[in-house]
């Protein structure tokens, strides 16, 4: 019986180890070092708040996978050797396989700081940094200030979760405004005077320079690199991005980039070795999108594919349209289709963005300023149907079309309606000063 090894059980391993299942009775071995059951990595930052204990998070329960005839190997691989077949691992055992898949993720990015290694700094990543915060952030007597270093989704995050105990934050961002690396500039403006009105004391423009000790290894403050201010804290989250897991690759024969190397199947460079998730690398961008994705939806979706290749009818990735979603505290974010920042867009891409007057909710729409048709939307507090914009963007609808039809995406029509009037009358009075 063939046997197909799956390194990794986040989101990306898991898919793949289902759908094998639905489609052959290949032998299935998943291998985590870090934890037996999978389990949504999403909702970590949701049993610090106290909506969830973690075994909410399991979506399976631990009866599921024997008897689905998934083996699941709790254990930390050092090395594959590819000619054999073989997985070494830590403890010193060994396993084969016939087909190998690397769905490792991702891994927090550290540079160098001084003091990135001391008793309470973390990330917040993996089962383990939660139980380290629970350890050195417990309450705001326990922890009377926490550091957070990168203004990305995880640091938000974060923030969020520390906030949500009244522990002290204070949110080192090196941008001069909120995620302006993704968001246009009114919505990233609208985030950062979300984040001061939740009393998040946010430095932008801001770089850490060193973590410092107290005498017992410890986490005491941080030292900024602009000013030279020494800010005391308790807690510091490196929360500055990630980059794939793969260290322990290195030494094989399997190419390598930033990730595995993988072409549009999915296969690396070497016959039956495969990667999926976070940790795989595309030899060319699909469109517009990274090479690399580092996101949940992109993740189960490579999974689902890879899955029928293994199993005979072997598909190329196509994600399709671009979609992501998010939160920032209290704000819902959505995202589908493209719309870029000013730096970097298009020269033919053309945006209409409206905000509600309480400066929580907005939307912005791109669009073909010569042809004008519709190329993307972000949404932020405002919930929309997936399935509609991306039926509107697959029949290249013009702007004029969505904007006049903004109701049927809408995922809760009487809180909507309050603000499509608004929206619509906004488009009409751009079109005439334009």
């Amino acid at each position: 019986m063939e046997h197909i090894v799956i390194i990794g059980n986040g989101i990306s391993g898991v898919t793949l180890a289902r759908h094998i299942r639905k489609l052959s009775d290949k032998k299935i071995t998943i291998i985590s070092a870090e934890t037996e059951y999978f389990f949504s990595r999403t909702a970590l930052m949701y049993i610090y708040m106290g909506h969830m204990k973690f075994e909410h998070t399991q979506p399976y329960e631990n009866w599921f996978w024997k008897k689905n005839r998934i083996e699941l190997l709790k254990a930390y691989v050092k090395n594959i050797d590819t000619d054999a077949k073989q997985l070494h691992f830590e403890d010193g055992g060994n396993l084969n396989y016939d087909k190998l898949v690397i769905a490792t993720g991702s891994k927090p990015n550290k540079f160098g700081w001084p003091g990135q290694d001391l008793e309470g700094v973390m990330g917040m990543y993996h089962k383990q940094d939660l139980e380290k915060l629970e350890t050195y952030a417990p309450n705001k007597e326990v922890c009377n200030r926490a550091v957070i270093v990168g203004g990305g989704l995880i640091g938000i995050e974060l923030a969020e979760m520390l906030n949500s105990r009244s522990i002290p934050v204070t949110f080192l961002v090196r941008e001069n405004s909120f995620w302006n690396g993704v968001l246009p500039e009114g919505e990233s403006q609208m985030i950062n005077n979300h984040i001061k009105n939740h009393h998040i004391d946010l430095r932008l423009s801001t770089n850490l320079k060193e973590i410092k000790s107290d005498d017992n290894g410890r986490v005491k403050s941080v030292i900024i690199e602009e000013t030279g201010e020494e800010i005391p804290c308790n807690v510091v989250g490196l929360t500055a991005g990630v980059t794939p897991n793969i260290d322990f690759i290195k030494s094989s024969k399997i190419e390598l980039g930033r990730g595995v190397k993988v072409n549009r199947f999915l296969e690396t460079n070497i016959p039956d070795v495969y990667a999926i998730g976070d940790c795989a690398e595309q030899h060319e961008a699909i469109g517009n999108r990274r090479p690399i994705e580092a996101v949940w939806y992109t993740g189960r979706m490579m999974g689902e594919t890879l899955a029928q290749t293994i199993c005979g009818n072997r598909l190329a990735y196509k994600p399709g349209h671009w979609f992501n979603s998010a939160k920032f505290l209290d704000i819902e974010y959505q995202t589908y289709g493209w719309v870029f920042r000013r730096k970097g867009r298009p020269d033919y891409e053309q945006h209409f963005h409206w905000k509600h007057e309480d400066d929580t909710k907005c939307i912005t729409v791109a669009y073909h300023k010569n042809t004008n048709e519709f190329l993307g939307i972000n949404t932020f507090g405002i919930r929309m149907r997936h399935e509609t914009f991306d039926t509107w963007l697959t029949e290249k609808r013009t702007i004029d079309y969505v904007i006049n039809h903004l109701s049927e995406a809408n995922f809760d029509p009487e809180f909507y309606k309050h603000f499509e009037a608004e929206i619509v009358t906004a488009y009409n009075n751009q079109l005439q000063t334009a």
